[in-house]
């Protein structure tokens, strides 16, 4: 544990997001969290961090970004576009260009303001989907621009970068919190909180691996 450090968390609210804000609290001294409202289609999301950072005594922060979806038309932020997975190595409707490009360049800026020396985000080269700003590549590559852009030594953590969502199930269970984030979050593309609507490709994703995670419990130590 960092016992004297500061982390300021990229917070959505959804499975992957509640989970680096739980493993944060563990590994830093203070935490705060932010949230960006990007006109996503779905404001419960917005709702479901405040709660949760509630219900945890983080400090959360809601950034305006809504210029975003003006910008880059999405299924995220269109609700007249489906959600539709990509085909022939395409990128899903729901992609938003620039999005954690975005997100974290301006939590950078904010954790400058609070004092915070450390960015959490959750993103994931395992489970991203294809999306280009998922990748450590990018994360390392804007690690250095946001430390020279800012003249200040920052660090961004991505303690789900190499984890599938059955291994992103199990460490949520390490720190104690399986239910907690189960029921809490809303990672649903159709705002329905907990176990989702069930069809969509973020449901099918985070239920595939915490039946994944669940067999993987349930076979006798050897």
């Amino acid at each position: 544990m960092l016992q004297h450090e500061k982390a300021l968390v990229v917070f959505s609210g959804g499975q992957d997001s509640t989970t680096c804000l739980l493993w944060a609290r563990q590994q830093f001294a203070e935490v705060e969290a932010v949230t960006f409202d990007y006109g996503q289609r779905h404001e419960l999301e917005i709702e479901c961090a405040r709660e949760i950072a509630g219900e945890l005594g983080v400090r959360h922060h809601v950034l305006d970004m809504s210029l975003l979806g003006q910008l880059a038309p999405n299924a995220l932020t269109d609700t007249g576009l489906e959600i539709q997975d990509g085909e022939d190595g395409g990128l899903p409707s729901t992609f938003v260009p620039g999005r954690n490009l975005l997100f974290l360049s301006f939590a950078g800026v904010l954790a400058g303001q609070i004092g915070a020396k450390h960015l959490v985000t959750g993103v994931s080269e395992t489970d991203f989907s294809g999306y280009p700003d998922c990748r450590d590549a990018f994360i390392k590559s804007l690690n250095v621009t946001l430390n020279l852009a800012m003249d200040e030594p920052y660090a961004i953590h991505t303690p789900l970068m190499w984890l599938d969502k059955a291994g992103v199930w199990e460490l949520a269970d390490e720190l104690g919190a399986l239910e907690f984030v189960r029921v809490k979050t809303l990672t649903c593309y159709n705002g329905v909180k907990a176990d989702g609507c069930g069809d969509c490709p973020a449901c099918r994703l985070r239920r595939k691996g915490l039946q994944q995670y669940q067999a993987q419990k349930a076979q006798p130590a050897r």
